[in-house]
């Protein structure tokens, strides 16, 4: 008759230490602030860039520092250079943001990216800080406006020219660093966006998607009166009566006489239309003019005509042909964009009333305009009152125009980086998600695997070796401690969770070990996916193979060492959240990054430490993961959400039979029989002795009609 032993309850030492850890968290929250300085001054700014570049001074209303050329001495500034922390602080993958000094032109085009900062523990001592100084000189040259993309393989043609093609652009990314270099990706193109929005008028595509592209292959003009219906040509009209409403109550009320006098005469007749469209251009100017305003536009600018008819032009007496007219304003999502004069005065311009302005106004290619969406033409419409130092009163007015949907096509948005990093990884994914699945069968009904000792031991041995050579080595899913220092620093900066998106694999294997926390508690990763304790398995099978000596701790003794993971958790917790610079390297307790990101490429204390820990495993079954390891204190917690006692025992296990005790190399067999599920790693040999009649001494002594009882063997119906 099998009774189920009762599933213990948390110990009042480990909600003692979640109290405690608790308290240092919500406390923290008050002592660092959340915000983000740069690391440079002005000086240091100007030490980067020689003549004939000048450092201004650092803007107010956005952190950048402009920089001006003695080449173009009346052109403003020819472009900004900033800290990318100050504008997008995105948490590196240990929780704190990286730090570049960003250049770009006034095109948005990069000139520069330099590494100021970076906490990654893959650069920190992995990698080394190389590959990332040479991933970031690749974006000079490169626009803003471009989507780009992270090869997972290097392609290695940095030397090379930035491919351009159909908008996108290819980055080489780096081996065993894919998910930090996105974050890379994501915090230099961050902060060079803020800055293009607010200084180069780069419009917000965030919410709209990319911007629409002209459709050449609608080309069919249209009459004038006919485009004013379906919207090919905007048109704004006011009389003198309307302008007046507009003044009321101003110094500028009731001081035009001539539109008093003829107050439903025309103040001012507006037009604009969108001259790229082929429809548009051809039926507004007429085949020749077209095809000459199409050839002078060799920088591809977005170009309009804009016409007025009435009392009031477009232009004033002092538009200069070329300039910008102090009159006209265009804007697009709250963003205002350099409308400037192209030179061109179409003439015969077939379906307006007389016109007394009709010129060419274009924007820059590379201002971020969507032509497909409204844009505002806003008119300043300015009235003098007083004939010395007289007082001037504006008001403006907004015409909203947008072309027909028709005339565009439009570009399906762009996934966000992080779901192309899940569709880069699909295969790595698709043969993990396979492998979980398996395993979950196979805890799930662990009968079968385990009660035959020779196939638990082949698929055992089998799954470690997936685990260490496939999600260790191969694909980069070693879990470590740095990614829950780095989630608490996230949160206790106010700056989520997302970067953990960037990385598949771990967020998978996180997702995977949240869930068998509540069904089979901490030991299905730390037996079955965790690769640096699948290496510890092998170092340990080695040793016996090798009949190195086994030392024995007491289990008393052994309880108490294994509060070492606490202490250190305890230790790493405390120093991310309150000397996350020292905790960086307090992080290097864990040997996981050389053991498996590195693959021991790294220099020789980290090696020898790692190596030390493995052969102190050869003696002592498991020793880091049992004694020392902060990731593992962790999943014991985690734990404890266990809602079940899966691992079934009899009432005569430990009273008396102490076969599956003796058998359990990780000591979480207690003398009674119970399983100490903290300390139970999932091996499932005492789930096989259980069934098998031929290996457990109660199925056996019952194929003989004995029992097993506290007094020894007794024949079975013996009242004992």
């Amino acid at each position: 008759m099998e009774n189920p032993v009762a599933r213990h309850l948390p110990s009042r030492a480990a909600l003692f230490f979640c109290r405690i850890a608790a308290a240092c968290l919500i406390a923290s929250a008050g002592l660092f602030p959340a915000a983000h300085a740069g690391d440079l001054s002005k000086a240091d700014i100007e030490r980067r860039f020689e003549p004939p570049l000048h450092v201004q001074e650092k803007l107010t209303q956005i952190p950048a520092w402009p920089l001006t050329s003695e080449l173009e001495p009346e052109a403003g500034p020819v472009g900004y250079v900033f800290e990318s922390i100050d504008l997008a602080p995105v948490p590196g993958f240990e929780g704190t943001p990286m730090n570049f000094l960003v250049s770009i032109d006034r095109k948005g085009n990069f000139m520069n990216v330099e590494l100021l900062r970076q906490h990654e523990p893959v650069f920190l001592g992995g990698l080394g800080e190389a590959p990332l100084r040479e991933f970031v000189t690749q974006y000079a040259g490169r626009n803003i406006k471009q989507q780009f993309l992270i090869a997972l393989n290097a392609a290695r043609n940095r030397t090379g020219p930035a491919d351009t093609r159909s908008g996108q652009t290819t980055l080489d990314g780096v081996s065993k660093a894919t998910a930090s270099v996105r974050i890379v990706n994501q915090s230099v193109l961050g902060a060079a966006l803020e800055v293009a929005r607010a200084k180069l008028g780069f419009a917000d595509r965030s919410k709209h998607g990319p911007a629409a592209q002209v459709r050449t292959d609608v080309d069919a003009p249209e009459s004038f009166a006919d485009m004013l219906r379906n919207g090919m040509v905007g048109r704004l009209r006011l009389s003198n009566a309307e302008v007046e409403k507009l003044f009321a109550g101003t110094d500028g009320a009731e001081v035009d006489e001539e539109g008093l006098a003829q107050p439903t005469a025309v103040f001012t007749d507006i037009y604009i239309a969108y001259l790229n469209t082929p429809s548009i251009g051809r039926a507004i100017l007429g085949d020749a003019q077209y095809k000459e305003a199409m050839e002078r536009n060799f920088e591809n600018r977005h170009l309009w005509w804009i016409a007025s008819a009435g009392r009031y032009p477009i232009v004033d007496d002092n538009f200069v042909p070329g300039g910008q007219s102090s009159r006209l304003s265009m804007a697009q999502d709250g963003l205002f964009l350099e409308l400037r004069d192209q030179g061109f005065e179409p003439k015969d311009i077939a379906g307006p009333p007389e016109l007394n302005t009709s010129r060419l106004f274009g924007i820059y290619a590379e201002a971020g305009l969507d032509p497909g969406r409204p844009l505002d033409l806003t008119l300043t419409i300015t009235r003098a009152k007083g004939m010395i130092l007289p007082t001037l009163t504006h008001k403006t007015v907004t015409l909203k125009y947008a072309p027909p949907s028709r005339l565009f096509s439009y570009p399906p948005e762009p996934l966000p980086e992080w779901v192309l990093a899940w569709q880069q990884r699909w295969l790595d994914l698709s043969i993990l998600g396979a492998a979980l699945i398996l395993l979950s069968i196979a805890l799930a009904r662990p009968r079968w695997i385990s009660v035959d000792a020779r196939r638990l031991k082949i698929f055992r041995l089998g799954f470690l070796a997936f685990t260490l050579l496939y999600v260790g080595w191969t694909i980069q899913g070693q879990l470590s401690i740095v990614q829950v220092t780095g989630a608490l620093k996230s949160l206790k900066s106010g700056q989520g969770l997302s970067s953990f998106l960037y990385d598949p694999i771990s967020l998978l294997l996180i997702a995977f070990t949240l869930v068998s926390f509540v069904i089979w508690g901490r030991g299905t990763f730390c037996g079955w996916l965790c690769p640096f304790g699948a290496l510890q398995e092998f170092v340990g099978m080695l040793g016996r193979k090798l009949r190195l000596p086994r030392l024995h701790i007491p289990l008393a003794v052994a309880k108490k060492l294994e509060w070492g993971r606490y202490v250190a958790l305890a230790v790493l917790v405390g120093a991310a959240l309150f000397v996350p610079r020292q905790g960086e390297s307090l992080n290097e307790l864990e040997p996981f990054k050389t053991a498996i990101t590195v693959g021991f490429d790294r220099s020789w204390p980290f090696v020898a430490y790692a190596v030390a820990l493995l052969v102190a495993g050869a003696f002592y079954y498991k020793f880091f993961c049992r004694f020392i390891c902060p990731l593992g204190a962790v999943m014991s917690l985690g734990g404890r959400l266990r809602r079940f006692d899966w691992l079934t025992r009899r009432v005569e296990c430990g009273k008396p039979c102490q076969s599956c005790k003796a058998k359990c190399a990780y000591d979480a067999i207690e003398p009674t029989g119970e399983i100490r599920y903290d300390a139970c790693f999932q091996c499932l040999d005492c789930v096989g002795i259980y069934h098998d009649a031929k290996r457990c001494p109660v199925l056996l002594y019952e194929k003989k009609g004995l029992v097993l009882t506290p007094k020894g063997v007794m024949a079975a119906g013996s009242d004992g």
